[in-house]
């Protein structure tokens, strides 16, 4: 599914050759047709800032976004294990799901990168990617919301992106991850004790379990992934 592959592209660090693409990845995303118009329409802003910028000023402000602050991260796992023990065993059954879909991943990129995730979405039946990308709303939601207060065009990626899941956000979940420290990426002190290690913890308090529950995000994901794969597929 190309819209998976152009909202991967757009949440990608941008290159001369993303944009270069911009025509074409907006001639995908209207022959395809699976987003609603809202969000269509508010994702060409963000395609329009990306083709009429210079590479050099769009990779500083992307670096300035998600980079920078640990609130805006690109990568699923930060926003519900942090550094707890759970994440290291995540990623590699993330890994291990994507093999077995027949994606390899490059030995520089961690399997819960969201342009990763997207691509491994882009080769599921739309069925079973609007499920498994259901169970990521939530964190989806938080950093839509981060990004509007930052006023920025990326926020439109995550938009369409809850538009096109199956399940929506919950409320609840959100606001608690919306409770994390979101530091401006202009204060060095506070991002550097921001990324400080943090001490490992485990059992029932251990960082991970309370803005998702009990049930880590990537078991969600398999139980989500083996309910749609057991079930008759409409687009077969």
């Amino acid at each position: 599914m190309k819209t998976f592959k152009v909202l991967s592209a757009l949440l990608s660090y941008p290159t001369q050759d993303l944009v270069t693409a911009v025509p074409e990845l907006g001639a995908m995303l209207d022959a395809e047709g699976m987003l609603p118009k809202a969000e269509r329409d508010a994702l060409q802003l963000l395609l329009a800032e990306i083709a009429g910028g210079d590479v050099y000023d769009l990779q500083e402000r992307y670096g300035l976004l998600f980079d920078r602050s640990k609130a805006l991260a690109l990568y699923l796992f930060e926003h519900v294990h942090g550094e707890s023990r759970d994440r290291g065993q995540a990623m590699v059954d993330l890994k291990a799901m994507y093999e077995e879909a027949g994606l390899g991943i490059a030995a520089n990129e961690l399997p819960d990168y969201v342009p990763l995730f997207l691509e491994f979405l882009s080769t599921q039946p739309l069925d079973s990617a609007r499920e498994l990308l259901g169970q990521t709303t939530h964190i989806l939601a938080a950093l839509a919301e981060r990004l509007g207060k930052r006023r920025s065009a990326y926020k439109a990626a995550f938009d369409a992106l809850i538009a096109i899941a199956e399940e929506s956000p919950s409320r609840a979940v959100v606001d608690e991850l919306l409770k994390s420290p979101d530091i401006d990426p202009m204060d060095l002190a506070a991002l550097d004790a921001a990324w400080e290690d943090e001490e490992i913890r485990f059992g029932p308090g251990a960082k991970g379990q309370g803005a998702c529950g009990q049930e880590s995000l990537i078991a969600k994901l398999r139980h989500a992934k083996r309910a749609v794969d057991s079930a008759p597929s409409s687009l077969q």
